[in-house]
């Protein structure tokens, strides 16, 4: 293993980790594995992503100096024993990350629901020494697993009286340890906001929907598209979200009594609004108010014979469970592939089975038995018909989703309107980023919800000061939540030079609030128009930002717009170009991604591809930590995995330019490894926009939209009949901070921005840095204080939902 500091080493870093300030950091070189033998075993249904978590245990494990063993066909394989459990290496895991599935194999179990089978399993493992199992699977899967724990004891004092262990293996053995990671496309596990495989389900259903939409447009049809999710509607209810389907039936929503008539008149409206298509998704659980299935052959007779549309059924079926991860998946699954392994080094005798789950963008461990429970409260209230507990259950994340695509996806009859006589422009600002255009549409169509008039100015401030400023309706917007780039337009001009012209603009046409959709010059561009409401009494009105930027590289937000499809791209780029070196062998592939002075592209793109190297600008490197890549490199040559990936964020370094590192690598792997070099550009710019982007863009902007409503409320002088808003908290940013959607005003974020690189002082993803370090096998220091707190799952009031994470 390389010793010494690596690439981008942690001794100087230019930008803080965020706990850092106010902690004394934990590392865990004080947890050590010898002597534990840890088993991983995927269970149930498999998804896209379980490899990425069987790799991060196994890697973790072996760091550690723990032995990690593979046990093949989930809990059948711990029955059968034999060769179905196996010690495995660093190599075994190697090109595993890219593929979809799990390549340990897993298999529904009926034995090991027997106590003869369980029985059986724990004479397999303590043969062995295994007493810490990390189970991947659904919830059915770790259900199994606690059972196996609470009976532990018991099974090993009865393989004593039969003779097929010994005293001392009892005592030696007496204690089993559990963690759970849940691996499941559906999305139906309480305690987590994102299971493993949901992300990537989510990709092959909008990658459908967006093919069926141009041939749908092609012959004005309808589609029923049914996709998976047994009795949890998560899977149809983000996907009507991101594509802006007409109507959406989902277990835990089921329509009201006469539903066919009210999806029959929506349908008909919105083809009398020239819309030449419409999408209706069902989810295969989908029941109506008196517990009946809704099926998609039943919605298609419906609209055939009550509209005589021309309709078809599009069944997506096991699609969504196949193909390769998304960046997203194999992100969360190697985090908590690597925070079930620190879960297993410190768990007590007295410590519950623990699931390791997501809640916004922090790795938690919750009880599992609480976590099941209330997975199954959630089933209960479904077939009591308790519907609105059930969504309550399902967690704030769920519940905001349905609270959006209901504010989304039908706009009221004019009579029914509120009338606020309010104004509010939409602009977008900075380079274009996938996902803008979906904000936009939420932003237009909530704001006519509120009442408001809505106006659209194209091409940033530069076409505000120009007059490029026009009203937009609801149906202007349709069918842009898939459209990439900026169809808005959008310039990175700031407004300084044109304030006066731009007061001007608002003046004419009586703009009462604005939304900034954009990057860090959005930003920057809010900071100048908050500091010239001295001189300008025009933007003494609400203003919110909303980070858009593929870079992610605005204070006050953990996520932008834009940066997950742009991963997604480079991930994507990364795995072909790994498998074109697989053929070659003895190749290191030198990659530059875009992102300015903001690492966060590179990094996470590196942990994603697997990488064995990311140089960025956070953290300074110098020749010495080149030299020692390459060792390390030349190293692993030595090994079956003879292929070398490294990422370089454009700037890193003024003087360690690519052209260098390029150089310097095959000058000095010379006779050992040849190199090649990638700039991606701008393709990291383009592309449709990934689900998550769509739902968190669509989910933020319309939460601003709600912002701006009570802001204009808040701050309307009736007697002189205009908006007056002059206090900080009139300008803000809308971003995701840890487990929270929170608005700060911007002048407040001043203090926490570099403007010379245009970066926050601090990044919350330098602290997965050692993360990507650790499972490309350097040595390096880890800070888990966020870590080992077992926490419960919370229940949450339906107040919540409106005020807190996405």
């Amino acid at each position: 293993m390389q010793q010494g500091r690596v690439a981008g080493a942690p001794s100087s870093p230019r930008s803080a980790p965020p706990a850092a300030m106010d902690h004394q950091p934990k590392f865990f070189e004080n947890l050590s594995g010898t002597g534990k033998a840890i088993g991983v075993l995927t269970s149930g249904g498999d998804a896209q992503g379980m490899n990425a978590a069987v790799r991060a245990v196994v890697r973790m494990g072996i760091y550690v100096k723990a032995k990690v063993y593979f046990v093949y066909e989930g809990y059948q394989g711990m029955v059968d024993g034999g060769d179905n459990i196996v010690e495995v290496s660093w190599e075994s895991v190697s090109s595993i990350l890219q593929v979809g599935g799990t390549v340990i194999g897993s298999a529904r179990c009926k034995s090991f629901r027997t106590r003869e089978g369980r029985l059986q399993a724990a004479c397999n493992l303590v043969k062995r020494g295994i007493t810490n199992l990390c189970v991947i699977g659904g919830d059915g899967s770790l259900t199994g697993a606690n059972l196996f724990r609470e009976e532990w004891s018991g099974l090993l004092e009865e393989l004593a009286q039969k003779g097929k262990i010994d005293e001392e293996a009892v005592k030696k053995y007496a204690y089993l340890n559990i963690v759970g990671m849940v691996g499941s496309i559906d999305n139906d596990f309480c305690g987590t906001d994102m299971t493993i495989g949901t992300d990537s389900a989510l990709h092959r259903i909008i990658e459908v929907v967006d093919a069926i939409m141009t041939t749908a447009q092609s012959h004005q049809r309808t589609f029923v598209l049914e996709v998976m999710g047994r009795h949890c509607g998560y899977l149809a209810l983000v996907s009507a979200l991101a594509c802006g389907a007409d109507w959406v039936f989902i277990p835990e929503y089921p329509p009201e009594e006469g539903w066919e008539d009210s999806m029959c008149v929506k349908l008909s409206e919105n083809r009398a609004r020239k819309k030449r298509l419409n999408i209706i998704i069902v989810a295969e659980g989908a029941i109506d108010c008196h517990n009946k299935p809704i099926t998609s052959e039943k919605v298609k007779d419906l609209v055939v014979q009550r509209l005589g549309f021309d309709t078809r059924v599009t069944i997506l079926g096991h699609v969504q469970r196949g193909g390769t991860p998304s960046a997203f998946d194999r992100i969360l699954a190697s985090r908590m592939g690597v925070e079930a392994v620190l879960a297993l080094l410190e768990a007590t005798p007295d410590t519950p089975a623990c699931v390791v789950s997501l809640s916004g963008n922090q790795a938690v461990r919750l009880p599992l038995m609480e976590c099941v429970q209330m997975t199954q409260e959630v089933q209960k209230a479904m077939d009591e018909g308790r519907f609105v507990e059930a969504v309550r259950l399902r967690g704030r994340s769920f519940e905001n989703n349905l609270n959006t695509y209901k504010l989304l996806s039908q706009k009221k009859p004019d009579a029914e309107l509120p009338k606020t006589n309010f104004n509010v422009a939409v602009l977008n600002v900075g380079a274009p980023a996938a996902g803008m255009n979906a904000a936009v549409r939420a932003a237009v169509r909530v704001g006519i919800t509120e009442g408001h008039k809505m106006f659209a100015v194209i091409d940033g401030f530069e076409g505000f000061a120009r007059g490029k400023i026009k009203e937009i309706s609801w149906g202007d917007v349709g069918g842009w939540t898939g459209q990439g780039g900026s169809i808005l337009g959008t310039k990175r001009t700031l407004p300084a030079k044109y304030l006066e012209k731009i007061a001007d603009q608002m003046r004419t046409n009586n703009i009462n609030a604005l939304m900034v959709i954009g990057g860090f010059e959005a930003y920057e561009s809010c900071l100048q128009l908050h500091e010239a409401r001295s001189c300008f009494e025009e933007f003494c009105v609400p203003i919110c930002v909303l980070p858009a930027t593929i870079s992610n590289n605005v204070p006050g937000t953990d996520f932008s717009i834009g940066a997950d499809t742009a991963l997604n791209a480079i991930v994507e780029t990364c795995d072909r170009i790994k498998q074109s070196a697989s053929g070659t062998k003895r190749r290191v592939f030198i990659i530059e991604t875009m992102g300015g002075y903001c690492g966060y592209l590179a990094n996470m793109g590196a942990l994603a591809a697997g990488a064995d190297a990311a140089y960025i600008f956070e953290e300074q490197f110098d020749i010495r930590e080149l030299q020692a890549n390459v060792e390390h490199l030349t190293e692993k040559m030595k090994t079956s995995i003879q292929r070398g990936l490294v990422l370089r964020n454009e700037n890193c370094n003024e003087n360690y330019t690519t052209d260098f590192i390029y150089q310097l690598y095959s000058e000095e792997g010379k006779g050992v490894f040849d190199c090649r070099k990638n700039v991606l550009g701008h393709m990291q710019q383009g592309g449709a926009p990934s689900p998550f982007d769509r739902n968190f863009g669509t989910k933020i902007s319309a939460k601003a939209m709600q912002w701006i409503s009570k802001k204009l409320k808040e701050t309307y002088r009736k007697e002189e009949g205009k908006v007056f808003a002059n206090t900080d908290d009139s300008v803000c940013l809308l971003g995701m901070r840890r487990r929270n959607l929170v608005f700060q005003p911007v002048a407040e974020l001043k203090n926490e921005t570099d403007f010379v690189h245009r970066i926050p002082m601090e990044q919350w993803w330098l602290k997965l840095r050692p993360l990507m370090k650790i499972l490309a096998k350097y040595k390096t220091s880890y800070d888990v204080s966020d870590s080992g707190q077992l926490e419960h799952v919370a229940m949450h009031s339906p107040k919540e939902a409106e005020t807190g994470a996405i």
